[in-house]
């Protein structure tokens, strides 16, 4: 049990501390743009779509939680959300480019050409496909302030000082992402035979440069966004939630997972596996899909399993979203479900 807490706890750190920096680094990108950056992308149902499945397609969360993120502040649909939702297959995304690299861009595209599709079938077609109620009743907000502080001229702008907010994030951030590229937060796993182009790695060695404009913008921004956009907006009103929810979640399925020997027991009947793999795939963690990953690579289940598995499951990015709106991560689930069982049919007749 201790093990199960501790492995929760880190997984929970990993996760909250890549949204919150996500979630500055967006903040920061939008206020020093005023705006322009993620505006243009209300314009266009489409653009929604294509750039939420494009980030989804990125190996790992990261692109995951930047989408949730942007849904969760109304700057994307539900339609955009559910692209994102389909083309990601979370961390197992890593071990797949690995074990079979060739088999796996080609699932990648096949969930890029369905989240494409579906999500643009629900924007056209779906009343639902406004944005969904979240927890959250507000967007990336621009105040008035915030403009005169990019616009105005130097001598004109509000005063910067280094108070306990401003200090304890610029802190908080440094030695997550200290933490991070160095390897203190990575899983423990066997390293997979290859170069290792597509290793955890870099993407947190990626995610750290990125971090550097946080960083810059905890030093240069005014009191202004540093006090109402990040330390109100999403420290206060985002972090506690979301490391709660994480941390529960991961507790209780690491309980379930040792209570129960899912491999032996997906293993007895192959006529269920791509129901099992649909349902298996509604945990909102990355690790219980690994299971369809190794089976795969070792030649045991065929590919249709992994595809309706990696079709409804979407790693740690859902969890998020679990912690900010409930019905959209049900309803996004339930549309997920409905194309993992349409892979069940399919493959049901070409027997």
């Amino acid at each position: 049990m201790f093990e199960i807490v501790t492995e929760a706890l880190r997984s929970a750190i990993l996760v909250s501390g890549l949204v919150v920096v996500m979630m500055m680094l967006i903040e920061s990108l939008n206020v020093e743009s005023d705006g322009r950056i993620f505006r243009g992308l209300r314009k266009s149902g489409f653009a929604q779509v294509v750039f939420s499945a494009l980030l989804g397609s990125v190996p790992g969360c990261v692109g995951g939680f930047a989408v949730v993120s942007l849904y969760t502040h109304r700057m994307l649909g539900f339609g955009a959300l559910v692209a994102m939702m389909i083309a990601t297959a979370g961390d197992e995304s890593f071990m797949m480019l690995a074990l079979f690299p060739g088999k796996a861009a080609l699932l990648f595209l096949i969930l890029f050409v369905l989240a494409v599709v579906a999500g643009l079938v629900i924007d056209k077609f779906w009343k639902g496909a406004r944005p969904i109620p979240t927890r959250l009743e507000d967007t990336y907000e621009l105040h008035d302030d915030c403009r005169h502080d990019h616009h105005d001229a130097p001598s004109a702008r509000p005063g910067r000082h280094f108070g306990w907010k401003r200090l304890v994030m610029f802190l908080g951030v440094a030695v997550f992402v200290t933490a991070l590229v160095s390897g203190f937060l990575e899983e423990e796993a066997p390293e997979p035979d290859g170069l290792g182009l597509f290793d955890e790695k870099w993407m947190f060695w990626l995610f750290g440069a990125l971090s550097l404009v946080v960083l810059a913008a905890l030093i240069l921004a005014s009191d202004h966004f540093v006090e109402e956009h990040l330390w109100e907006h999403i420290i206060r009103k985002h972090l506690p939630s979301i490391f709660a929810w994480t941390f529960g979640v991961l507790v209780i399925i690491g309980t379930l997972f040792h209570l129960v020997d899912l491999e032996s027991w997906i293993k007895g009947n192959t006529a269920l596996l791509i129901l099992i793999a649909i349902a298996v795939g509604l945990i909102p963690e990355s690790g219980p899909h690994l299971v369809f990953v190794t089976l795969f690579a070792a030649g045991v289940i065929p590919f249709p399993v992994l595809l309706a598995n990696s079709i409804v499951q979407d790693g740690h990015a859902s969890l998020p979203l679990l912690a900010d709106s409930k019905t959209a991560f049900v309803k996004a689930k339930a549309v997920k479900v409905l194309l993992g069982l349409a892979v069940f049919v399919v493959w049901g007749l070409l027997l």
